[in-house]
Parts: structure tokens; C-alpha cells; sequence
């Protein structure tokens, strides 16, 4: 074990109606916290086995439920590299290992999107690059997933504790020298607050065929994006990435004020502005991504108040094919 990887001691202790087990956790001394999501009682659905044939193999348990993302700068460490320290305390621990795999063997697309992930910016997964741990500890319902991306700059890990009664979590840092690594330029993965469901956006665009981005952030009157800094964008940059035979639309509407051809120039300018973000910002690949304006020709409520003009005043995803 490397001292890099022998940084942060994370002691997460663990109440339950068996005697208490430590769990004593391994991180990089540079890892940050970046998101949190406790429940007091749930059920969390522990994958044993890769997505395949429509199915993914889970085991269900029960108990308090602890989500915790780290951000780990980084400069060429593999999601492989940020695991394995942890997957040794789990085995030590006692925690059997249900499940380890990576990207196409956990089952790729399908896999990422069937399991439990914190929202992005928090917790970032590179569709084409991640690792995936569940382990048991044998006789309790105890149960921890593992999951960890590596980005350009940077690594991820998402830890997902499952565990009888309450569960608490101490983190303790210990500094220590991290091993020398050569300079490189931080691509930091965009970070904003506003809350993601991927799902949700995925899900609409498999069923219905489209999907209305909800978090777009235009000025009164503008065509550019005042941040490009979206959840939605980066799971649908996930999605084409993923599905190389995708092919959207990217198309802008507005409200009744004003002539139609000034409305469909405005709307077609800010489907541009996002088809950009999506590709320069997400690196979606641009072939598979069109844009156009409708201006005010394709309304979803009435344009009579000004809740239904809200409503209209939108820029929305159509699924033109999909070839895979």
C-alpha cells in the first residue's frame, strides 16, 4: 500500500444489535468530502452481480442507510487504484465480497444507472471508466457498495454503508506527505448545488422520447448560458457517450411576446448555446447532437398567464434515433 493511499484514516463506527464492528477505511490525505445523504431507515438494494439480460442481481437490505462522496485531485489515478486499498479492509474486516467489477463487466450504461449514486457535481462517474465494490459482513446486515471514477484531474468514490439500528460515521484526517507526482493541469468536473435525478431524465428520454431541461440558467432576453455548470447536461453527454447510435435534437422554445421570427432566432440561438455546453464543456460528441428553434409554435400550456408563459419558455431533448 502506498502512502498516497495510506492518507486519511476514516473510522466509521457502526451500531447494531450484534457487538460493535469498526470499520476502519483508507483514503488519499488530498480527499474531500463532497456530498452526504443519510437515511434513519431504508432499503438499499446491494447489487451481487453484473447487469445482464435486463436484470440486475440485488440483494435487499434493511437499516439505517449512510451515502458519503469524496473527491480525491489526482493526477493519472485509476478507479482500480482508489478501490483496492479499500477492498483490502473490507476482507480484513471480515466483509465478504459480493461483487467486483468494472465498467463493460459490470454491465456499462445499464449497470451505472441501476445502482444507488449520489448527484453529480458530488459524486462524478465517467460512464466509460469506473469500478464498483459490494461486500457483506456474514452474519449481520451489515453491507457496504464501493464505487469509484476517475476524471481528468481527479477521482471519485462514493461509499454506501448499510447497516441494523443507527449508524454513526467519524471521520478523522491524519496529514501525511503524499508520494511525488508530476505537474499536471486540474480539469475539475463542473460543481453547482442544483440538484440531479439522471434517472428521471433518462428514463423520459427511453420512454417518451423527450425530456425538458429544467436547470438551464439564461439571462432575461439572452441566448447564452449564464453558467454551463448542469447536472442534466452532464448525464445526457453520459447517456450519448454511452449510446454512440443516439442521435437528439436540442430545440428551443419561448412564449407569445414578441414577432415569430425574432422568437424562433432567440430560441434556436439558445438550443446552440446548450448543443455547445454539451459538447465543449461535457465533450458529448457533436455528430450525434442537432439544434434548432421552434420559437413560440409548440406550447405545452397557454400563453394567457404567466405561469403557462413560464412553461413554454423552455429548451427541451427530442430522441431523433437509436441505432444501439
Amino acid at each position: 500500500m502506498t502512502k498516497l493511499a495510506r492518507g486519511i484514516s476514516a473510522i466509521l463506527l457502526i451500531g447494531t444489535a450484534w457487538p460493535a464492528h469498526a470499520l476502519e477505511l483508507t483514503l488519499p490525505a488530498s480527499a474531500t468530502e463532497t456530498e452526504a445523504r443519510d437515511s434513519t431507515l431504508d432499503q438499499e438494494a446491494v447489487p451481487t452481480g453484473p447487469f445482464a439480460d435486463g436484470t440486475l442481481p440485488v440483494r435487499i437490505v434493511e437499516g439505517p442507510v449512510t451515502r458519503r462522496a469524496y473527491r480525491i485531485p489526482s493526477s493519472g489515478m485509476t478507479s482500480f487504484q482508489i478501490l483496492a486499498p479499500i477492498r483490502t479492509q473490507l476482507e480484513t474486516a471480515g466483509y465478504e465480497v459480493l461483487l467486483d467489477c468494472e465498467t463493460d463487466r459490470c454491465g456499462g450504461f445499464d449497470f451505472r444507472f441501476g445502482i444507488d449514486v449520489l448527484p453529480a457535481p458530488g459524486m462524478y462517474v465517467n460512464i466509460r471508466g469506473f469500478h464498483f465494490i459490494s461486500a457483506a459482513l456474514p452474519g449481520t446486515d451489515s453491507a457496504v457498495t464501493l464505487l469509484a471514477s476517475a476524471a481528468s484531474g481527479a477521482g471519485y468514490l462514493q461509499i454506501v454503508q448499510i447497516g441494523s439500528d443507527t449508524a454513526t460515521v467519524n471521520i478523522s484526517n491524519v496529514a501525511v506527505t503524499p508520494e511525488p507526482q508530476p505537474p499536471a493541469a486540474q480539469t475539475d468536473v463542473p460543481r453547482t448545488t442544483a440538484p440531479q435525478t439522471p434517472g428521471d431524465l433518462v428514463t423520459q428520454l427511453q420512454t417518451q422520447g423527450r425530456a425538458v431541461l429544467h436547470d438551464l440558467d439564461f439571462a432575461v432576453g439572452a441566448t447564452t448560458l449564464s453558467s454551463t455548470v448542469n447536472p442534466e447536461l452532464a448525464t445526457l453527454a453520459e447517456l450519448l457517450q454511452a449510446r454512440r447510435g443516439l442521435r437528439i435534437a436540442v430545440v428551443g422554445h419561448t412564449d407569445t411576446e414578441g414577432g415569430l421570427q425574432a422568437n424562433i432566432n432567440i430560441s434556436r440561438a439558445r438550443a446552440q448555446a446548450v448543443r455547445s455546453a454539451l459538447i465543449n464543456t461535457f465533450n458529448a460528441p457533436a455528430a450525434q447532437i442537432d439544434a434548432e428553434g421552434m420559437g413560440y409554435l409548440a406550447p405545452i400550456a397557454s400563453n394567457l398567464t404567466p405561469d403557462g408563459r413560464d412553461a413554454n419558455r423552455r429548451v427541451e431533448v427530442i430522441v431523433l434515433s437509436d441505432d444501439g
